[in-house]
């Protein structure tokens, strides 16, 4: 049985009619947008987990309801716990009423979907489980006509990877396809982080291209699914003003932030294994830099964008272990050690500052200033870079000189979607008064439209075959390669400083104290 999409209605959004035709559409992107998600049933590992509950599903959902998931398409929910396909339904359901990002949810278009959802019963640490699942794969497979496209999601902690891939390739699941396209395809989506540390990250790939291609392993960053982020590229080479700046001839300095408000939530063990570093810098910061300063590519395919990323993290400067204490700051958030799963003595942080340096020539000398952690003063990811102050002043009066603010473009990722440019100001009056004035465009109002989640578009991109926004194996072992001597130094060394914060702070004393060395000071968090 076929389960369709409803009717669909595409909004097409032109700004700026009497210049819309002056522009060329960029060729890569309009065979992408062309390009429909292919046929397929994806396996689901850690179906009842919170992931799938909050974000997978969710995503899933939405494609259905706008019509962008193949008409052949089928979801199946690998767990011990996940016995009943209708039991499945239902907690899937519950998932979505709870997290959709469009409310009131339509029961009716969950209910015909949910056709396509099946439980496989298993445990994932034996073979006959998965000899059932493929024998249940094929079943399904024809029901749902999906001609034998296959997607797995390891929806999973990192540890679990080894073993469901070994256990898959034994029971003939899962096999290596050696062109992109050969079909019937089978492709692996792959949770971050991708490893502990560069050892654990090459030990795992080498497994991986035992069973796989590295065309079908698919190293999933949610972050390089916002709007936001992919913006990042259209924004520096769809605007002509903007690529001549974007070096160090004129801009002073650049600060990357992530900053959550809630701390571990109850995810005190995850986070004891993993830490702010492993969890948002190795991957999200590292790729949003490298989105930020790549040079431009050949085209907007996915080898060129992935290449010119490669080179950017290759590029970064070694952390020292001499200048670990005046380049990286560390800390905790008070209370942190009351967590549920937590140790009384840890010493895992939940905020990282970095002082990073690119060593290129577009970027030679530029400090690029990295900051994450949870229990912060606000939710907010962005980008600001900080341009050259003028050369000299014009304005006579000293006071008027010296208010006169660095232009700051900012590039908000999160909550608030959008773009803000702060250039100096005559403040009205009749005293010169210079301040500084905020232009300021939202993806909400500019579009009159909420941005989808980004697991919506990395789902659709894998079952297309796009690996754009994924993570290549060279981008991963780099970034490891940048901060395995930082993250070997502070766990080899007890003594080595762990600052503390209030919970709704800006962070530790001790951050601002880094970015102050450079005569620089952070953005305040909003």
């Amino acid at each position: 049985m076929r389960v369709g999409p409803p009717r669909s209605y595409r909004l097409d959004v032109t700004s700026d009619d009497n210049h819309s035709s002056a522009t060329p559409a960029i060729p890569s992107l309009e065979r992408s947008r062309r390009k429909r998600a292919e046929a397929c049933v994806m396996i689901l590992f850690g179906v009842t987990g919170d992931l799938a509950k909050r974000k997978i599903v969710p995503a899933l959902f939405h494609l259905y309801l706008e019509g962008s998931l193949p008409e052949e398409f089928a979801l199946v929910g690998f767990s011990r716990s996940a016995r009943e396909d209708d039991a499945l339904r239902s907690r899937l359901r519950e998932g979505v009423l709870e997290h959709s990002r469009t409310k009131p949810v339509d029961t009716e278009a969950w209910d015909r979907f949910a056709e396509c959802i099946y439980a496989v019963p298993g445990d994932a640490g034996e073979i006959e489980s998965f000899a059932r699942l493929g024998k249940r794969l094929d079943e399904i497979g024809e029901k749902h006509n999906t001609q034998g496209n296959q997607l797995f999601y390891f929806a999973t902690p990192a540890s679990a990877f080894p073993s469901l891939l070994e256990n898959l390739e034994a029971a003939r699941v899962l096999r290596r396809r050696r062109h992109e396209e050969t079909r019937p395809w089978q492709r692996v989506i792959v949770e971050k982080p991708f490893g502990h540390d560069l050892a654990s990250a090459q030990a795992l790939t080498d497994l991986a291209r035992r069973v796989l291609e590295e065309h079908q392993i698919y190293r999933i960053d949610h972050y390089l699914g916002k709007e936001t982020v992919q913006n990042l590229l259209v924004f520096r080479f769809g605007n002509a003003i903007f690529e001549p700046l974007w070096n160090r001839s004129h801009i002073d300095h650049v600060q990357i932030t992530m900053a959550e408000s809630i701390g571990v939530e109850g995810r005190g063990g995850f986070y004891e294994e993993t830490g702010v570093v492993r969890d948002i810098v190795q991957n999200h910061l590292l790729q949003v830099l490298a989105l930020c300063t790549m040079e431009p590519p050949v085209d907007f395919g996915p080898y060129e964008i992935r290449n010119m990323k490669s080179q950017v993290l290759r590029s970064l400067r070694p952390i020292e272990p001499t200048e670990i204490g005046r380049v990286a700051v560390r800390g905790q958030y008070d209370g942190y050690r009351e967590e549920e799963g937590v140790a009384k003595d840890s010493r895992t942080p939940t905020y990282v500052a970095l002082e990073a340096y690119i060593d290129n020539w577009r970027w030679n000398g530029v400090p690029f200033y990295l900051r994450a952690g949870k229990g912060l003063a606000s939710r907010t990811t962005e980008v600001a870079l900080h341009f050259r102050s003028i050369p000299t002043c014009l304005f006579g009066d000293e006071d008027a000189c010296l208010s006169v603010p660095n232009n700051v473009l900012k590039i908000r990722i999160q909550p608030d979607e959008g773009i803000g440019l702060h250039v100096a100001s005559k403040i009205p009056g009749k005293d010169m008064g210079i301040g500084r004035v905020r232009m300021d465009f939202s993806y909400a109002e500019e579009f009159d439209a909420q941005p989808p989640e980004a697991y919506e578009r990395l789902l659709v991109d894998c079952m297309r075959g796009d690996p754009t926004l994924f993570a290549r194996r060279d981008e991963v072992e780099f970034s490891w390669r940048f901060l395995d001597p930082l993250l070997r130094a502070w766990e080899a060394d007890e003594r080595s400083p762990m600052a503390s914060y209030d919970r709704g702070s800006d962070g530790p004393v001790e951050a601002h104290e880094l970015i102050h060395r450079g005569g620089r000071r952070w953005e305040k968090l909003r």
